[in-house]
């Protein structure tokens, strides 16, 4: 990888770009998290997606205790520099709540309804 692809993307004052999750295939939205330099480096090498979560202050290997893996198809970053658009490959759920895609809460009439229901017990996803 080269420092040009580090050198577009504007990280916010937190060393952070937040990151657009999308199933290459279909379209779908799966989820939005955080990256950082180090995250997008380990990304594109080992072409399965590291995120920076913000909670543990580490970087999270998606998938490395659920074993839902998400992996890297293409990435793009928008016009401004400072969002990432992330296609890929996705294994099994993307939401830790058992659900294919985390915006699973949609507002209809005013009010918050959800829309699918998890597909796996989140408790089989995460080893203690």
């Amino acid at each position: 990888m080269s420092e040009d692809v580090l050198a577009a993307i504007k990280f916010d004052s937190s060393g952070l770009v937040p990151a657009v999750v999308q199933q290459h295939d279909t379209g779908e939205v799966l989820m939005m998290a955080w990256m950082n330099r180090e995250a997008v480096t380990e990304t594109l090498r080992a072409g399965r997606v590291c995120y920076w979560s913000r909670s543990r202050a580490k970087l999270w290997r998606k998938g490395e205790t659920s074993g839902q893996e998400q992996n890297l198809v293409e990435m793009r970053i928008d016009c401004d520099g400072d969002t990432l658009l992330l296609l890929v490959d996705q294994k099994g759920v993307a939401c830790h709540t058992g659900r294919r895609n985390c915006f699973f809460t949609a507002v209809r009439g005013g009010k918050t309804v959800e829309i699918a229901k998890p597909l796996v017990d989140p408790k089989s996803l995460y080893k203690d």
